[in-house]
């Protein structure tokens, strides 16, 4: 079963700094009436970190990649040839699951069958791997998407009252071209292509002035 009747998807072509790619994030899930995914990329070489994780774990890194904080939890994430992408489920859609970990679950079971589609075998990781680095693709948890034994997909998320934020990134993984159109499928038979305009722009390029871009939010722990 599909997760969405009808889906908005955004295949971002440019390329944004880690600070504004979280805030496009951001922009989306205060203004979206309906689910939307977008997909998108890094202007440099980046690192993104959970929301709970620690300044000190990340900033030997701070010499060759952008440093991000994440509105939403997870360990911490390389970017640069993969493929992140972003679902948003906005409050007002029927149902909404309660749960964050069937959320994961679901999406997670989209992306596996996307993955398959793309002419990869995958799996969902049926329990939680020990804990040996901060590092997300280091330690798979349970609805991890795996392939060849190793986690290619994984995500954090984000619940607030306009609704979820799922944020993800997949990597380690030959993709077909289709892959992309492919998973939103898997979420809906249904979805409309959208692009992202100047009034998204702009809010996006606030909330990332006054929040991902500060000091006092990157180094908050």
């Amino acid at each position: 079963m599909q997760l969405f009747e009808e889906l908005d998807v955004v295949f971002d072509p440019t390329p944004r700094s880690a600070a504004l790619n979280m805030a496009l994030d951001e922009a989306l899930l205060e203004s979206s009436a309906r689910p939307l995914l977008r997909f998108y990329h890094w202007d440099h070489p980046a690192l993104s970190f959970g929301y709970f994780g620690k300044f000190e774990d990340v900033v030997q890194h701070e010499i060759d990649r952008d440093l991000v904080r994440r509105w939403t939890g997870g360990g911490i994430v390389f970017h640069g040839r993969d493929l992140t992408y972003a679902l948003i489920i906005p409050a007002s859609a029927r149902p909404l699951p309660q749960s964050s970990r069937s959320v994961y679950t679901l999406v997670h079971s989209a992306l596996r069958d996307a993955v398959r589609e793309s002419g990869c075998q995958a799996e969902l990781a049926t329990e939680d791997a020990p804990a040996i680095s901060e590092a997300c693709f280091a330690r798979p948890v349970t609805a991890d998407v795996m392939a060849n034994g190793r986690k290619i997909a994984g995500a954090a998320h984000r619940r607030t009252r306009a609704g979820l934020l799922h944020q993800g990134s997949i990597q380690q993984v030959d993709l077909s071209d289709d892959f992309a159109p492919g998973f939103a499928h898997a979420l809906s038979q249904q979805f409309d292509e959208i692009s992202v305009d100047t009034r998204l722009l702009d809010r996006a390029r606030e909330i990332a002035a006054t929040k991902y871009e500060k000091t006092s939010w990157l180094q908050r722990r």
